[in-house]
């Protein structure tokens, strides 16, 4: 018999599920989970998250300084954490402006606990 879940959290495209401990993840639960975590599992994407947390929003511009990548490899970093609901980015001009979507941290930190 299937254990009960308990203490869902919801995330931001309504995938639900508990924390690890409390239960073991469904399939979609874990797909949703595996696909945040493998665009985590990447130093410059966990590096780029990190200054885009603590700069409130960043501007594209401002991140191949700090991360010594180019332009195109930002863009690239920055989609992968967009497509996993890490950032969100609104276009100003030609340039990209990025925050994280706290909600979404929240999320992972509460299936972590």
């Amino acid at each position: 018999m299937a254990a009960k879940r308990t203490a869902l959290i919801e995330l931001d495209d309504g995938v639900c599920c508990a924390p690890l401990l409390v239960a073991p993840l469904a399939d979609d639960e874990a797909t949703e989970l595996a696909l945040v975590f493998a665009a985590l599992g990447d130093p410059v994407r966990l590096r780029l998250l990190s200054l885009v947390a603590a700069g409130g929003e960043v501007c594209s511009c401002d991140l191949e300084a700090p991360l010594g990548k180019s332009q195109p490899t930002i863009s690239h970093h920055t989609k992968v954490l967009a497509d996993a609901g890490l950032l969100t980015g609104e276009k100003r001009g030609r340039w990209m402006m990025w925050r994280i979507v706290p909600d979404r941290l929240e999320a992972l930190r509460a299936a972590l606990a």
